[in-house]
C-alpha cells in the first residue's frame, strides 16, 4: 500500500477516536446537568409556593380587616337600637345586622379556608426542602463521578492527541491539505473502504478502473461519485 494513503488511513482512525470523546463528555456533562435541573425545579416550586402563601396571607388578613370592621359595625348598631325612635329605623338597623352577621359568617369561613391553604402550601415547602437537601447531597456525589470521568477521558484523549501529532509531523503535507480539505465537509467519513465494489461514504459502485486502483493501492484514490478517499481493507486486498 502507498505509504501516504497509509499515513491518511491511519489520520483518520485517530481523528475518529478523537471525535469519539466529544458525545463521552456530553454523557458525562448530562449526567450532572440533569441533577443540577431537578435541584433547580425544587428551588423553583419553593420559590412559587412561598410566594402564592405571601398571596393567600395577604387575602387572609383583607379577610380579618373586614370581620373587624362588621364587629365594630354590629357594636355601633347594638348602641343605636337604644335610641331607636320609630319602627322603621328598628327594621332598618335589623336588617343591616342581618347583613353584617351573614358577612362576618362568610369572613370566618373564607379565613379559615385560606388557613388550610397556606397550612397544605407549608407542608408542601417542608417536604420539597427534604427533597432538596437529599438532591444537594446526591449532587456532590454525581459531581464527583462527573469529574472523576472527565479527568479519565481527558487522560485518554491528550494520549490520543499524542498519537496524532507524532503522524502529523511523518505525514506528507500535501497528501494533508487533501484530506482535510475533505475532512471539511465529509467528517469521519474522509476515508473509506470499499466493500463489493462500492464506495462506503456514499455507496455508490465505482467503475472496473477505479476499482483496479483502490485494490493495488499505489496511489491515493478517490471515489468518482462524492471524493472520499478509498482504500480496501487488508482481508479484502
Amino acid at each position: 500500500m502507498n505509504k501516504h494513503l497509509k499515513q491518511l488511513i491511519d489520520l483518520s482512525i485517530v481523528d475518529k477516536e478523537i471525535d469519539a470523546f466529544e458525545p463521552q463528555i456530553e454523557e458525562a456533562n448530562s449526567k450532572y446537568e440533569a441533577a443540577q435541573a431537578k435541584t433547580k425545579s425544587i428551588e423553583s416550586d419553593i420559590e412559587n409556593l412561598t410566594n402564592e402563601i405571601k398571596e393567600e396571607e395577604v387575602k387572609k388578613a383583607k379577610n380579618e380587616l373586614h370581620l373587624a370592621e362588621l364587629s365594630n359595625k354590629l357594636e355601633e348598631n347594638a348602641k343605636k337600637s337604644s335610641e331607636v325612635k320609630t319602627e322603621r329605623e328598628m327594621k332598618s338597623l335589623q336588617l343591616e345586622e342581618e347583613i353584617a352577621k351573614e358577612q362576618i359568617t362568610f369572613a370566618n369561613e373564607e379565613i379559615e379556608r385560606l388557613e388550610k391553604i397556606i397550612e397544605a402550601k407549608k407542608e408542601q415547602i417542608d417536604a420539597a426542602k427534604v427533597t432538596l437537601k437529599e438532591l444537594d447531597a446526591n449532587l456532590e456525589s454525581v459531581k464527583a463521578d462527573v469529574d472523576a470521568k472527565l479527568e479519565e477521558i481527558n487522560k485518554e484523549r491528550q494520549e490520543v492527541f499524542k498519537k496524532k501529532e507524532k503522524l502529523l509531523a511523518d505525514v506528507n503535507q500535501k497528501g494533508l491539505a487533501f484530506y482535510q480539505k475533505i475532512r471539511r465537509w465529509a467528517k469521519n467519513t474522509t476515508v473509506v473502504p470499499v466493500e463489493d465494489q462500492a464506495c462506503m461514504g456514499c455507496h455508490m459502485v465505482i467503475g472496473d478502473k477505479v476499482y483496479a486502483d483502490v485494490i493495488k493501492g499505489e496511489d491515493i484514490t478517490t471515489c468518482p461519485h462524492c471524493g472520499r478517499i478509498l482504500y480496501m481493507k487488508a482481508s479484502e486486498e
